[in-house]
């Protein structure tokens, strides 16, 4: 366990041979899951539902039953971000996950000189990932989990594939009394770069000359930009835990490869286990960051073995206004 500790923090020395701005898919550095957000995604030490694979799929395992989970944010200027994530228990120490993310830019009409109000024609743009993974409870304190996913993003006729690798860890404390939490989103990703038909052109090697090709056919070439590194250390702590109440603190760390560095902070106050009160601030440290403070709530209903939690988030996003975020997860 040491090494793996040993690892994760080593790769951290990477970040520092990157600048600001220089990645690409940065739709990957978008919190997802509205129980999540609504802690100001101080949550990489927290397992508690199926989002937990996009913060840290080390947790995964930590969950005490099988789970499937549906958000939906209303995105910054008329997006949509759209999740399912789902984790099933093949034992008491062995988990599998999967998650689909969606960030759908919508669409829009295609103008020109000739139609600058509309050729009837329509562009669309979307990012997605796809994740699947594995953890395991290497001991009753410690657990270790890692996610395989493919990136693709499109805009019109051009498009763009990678793959990259997630890993994580989970330890908690002998009576709960904390969690330490540590992950690394997309190591070893391959470089996107954008490809299709639009890129194609017909040129003219010398226009002042006659009598040659005018038309030979020329592919512009795009380059190739690097996936965000993204290294949260995350840790938290009941500060009240009783039959009745439970009130959570929660502070992640985050060191990307493209931005400063940054902190996140989370409270929940459970009652009974069934309803949910949460707030959070995220991105602290960041001077030129328009995300601020998350406030929401939940439920949770059990029925005939299982169990559903419907939450929803309100996030202050600055001059974009406030952000809506809810789902539904079901536990089984």
């Amino acid at each position: 366990m040491k090494k793996l500790i040993i690892i994760l923090f080593s790769i951290t020395t990477l970040f520092s041979q990157s600048k600001v701005g220089t990645s690409a898919a940065q739709f990957l550095g978008i919190g997802i899951g509205p129980a999540a957000v609504g802690m100001g995604g101080a949550t990489t030490s927290l397992a508690t539902d199926a989002s937990i694979l996009y913060w840290n799929p080390g947790g995964i395992s930590r969950l005490s039953t099988s789970q499937v989970q549906f958000a939906k944010t209303n995105w910054l200027v008329d997006t949509e971000i759209n999740l399912f994530a789902t984790v099933i228990k093949l034992d008491g120490s062995n988990s599998l996950g999967l998650y689909l993310m969606q960030l759908d830019y919508g669409k829009e009409e295609i103008t020109d000189l000739e139609h600058q109000n509309g050729n009837g024609l329509y562009w669309k743009a979307s990012d997605l990932v796809f994740g699947l993974a594995y953890a395991r409870n290497l001991t009753d304190r410690f657990s270790f989990g890692g996610t395989g996913k493919v990136i693709h993003q499109q805009i019109h006729n051009e498009k763009s594939s990678g793959v990259a690798i997630d890993m994580g860890l989970l330890y908690n404390a002998p009576d709960d009394n904390y969690r330490l939490g540590m992950s690394i989103s997309n190591f070893l990703g391959s470089d996107l770069f954008m490809d299709g038909k639009d890129l194609y052109r017909k040129i003219d090697l010398d226009p002042d000359a006659e009598g040659h090709n005018e038309t030979i056919v020329a592919k512009m070439k795009t380059d190739p930009w690097p996936l965000p590194l993204i290294f949260r250390v995350g840790l938290s702590s009941n500060l009240i835990k009783n039959e009745t109440v439970r009130f959570t603190v929660a502070t992640d760390a985050i060191i990307p490869s493209d931005d400063v560095e940054t902190l996140n902070l989370g409270t929940e106050v459970a009652f009974l286990e069934r309803v949910f009160i949460r707030a959070g601030y995220s991105n602290i440290g960041n001077e030129y960051s328009e995300e601020g403070l998350s406030v929401g709530a939940g439920v949770k209903v059990f029925t005939s073995g299982m169990s559903t939690s419907i939450d929803y988030t309100n996030q202050n996003f600055g001059m974009f206004g406030n952000i809506p975020h809810w789902g539904i997860n079901i536990s089984f």
